[in-house]
């Protein structure tokens, strides 16, 4: 069964929020919010209140459990163009276009057919080894019992001996 939810005069371009709606169209709800609340483009906190709100009315008004939704499809539709100006030179004005659009997420609980694409399992490092710190007091302090080496002592500069002068005779 396909639940729908609607937001309607969001203040994003449509261009826009297509891309992020295909992002997540096919997956199921939790992994899609997951990937919408660290995607770096502001409408999926967009995309992200709609798809919960589809989910919600899933739960509440048809009794679907919430684990077994999936996001069948996100429909972004332009809606009004708020339209401003700006002042130009020469007594000219600049156009600035406000796009709004219509977002409509349908969840569904069917079983995802063989040709939508199912995400494959993130492969975690199996052990994270430590970097060793190094401190200035670690640097000098002997490792293991054992004794620390000596400085090597720094060899004297050679100056050449001075000529010798006629008046020290």
């Amino acid at each position: 069964m396909e639940v729908v939810a609607t937001a309607k005069w969001v203040r994003t371009t449509a261009r826009k929020a297509r891309l992020v709606s295909a992002m997540v169209t096919g997956l199921p709800v939790a992994e899609a919010l997951v990937i919408l609340q660290y995607s770096p483009r502001s409408a999926a906190a967009d995309i992200a209140k709609v798809i919960k709100s589809a989910a919600a009315n899933a739960e509440h008004n048809y009794n679907l459990d919430a684990s077994s939704l999936r996001v069948a499809r996100v429909e972004v539709d332009g809606a009004m163009i708020i339209k401003r100006w700006r002042a130009k030179p020469r007594g000219m004005a600049g156009s600035i276009f406000k796009r709004t659009s219509h977002l409509r997420a349908f969840v569904t609980d069917d079983e995802a057919p063989g040709n939508v694409r199912r995400r494959k399992a993130a492969k975690m490092p199996r052990a994270v080894v430590p970097a060793p710190v190094v401190s200035p007091a670690a640097a000098t302090t002997p490792a293991a019992g054992g004794t620390a080496p000596a400085a090597k002592p720094r060899p004297a500069r050679r100056r050449a001996p001075k000529p010798p002068t006629e008046e020290a005779e």
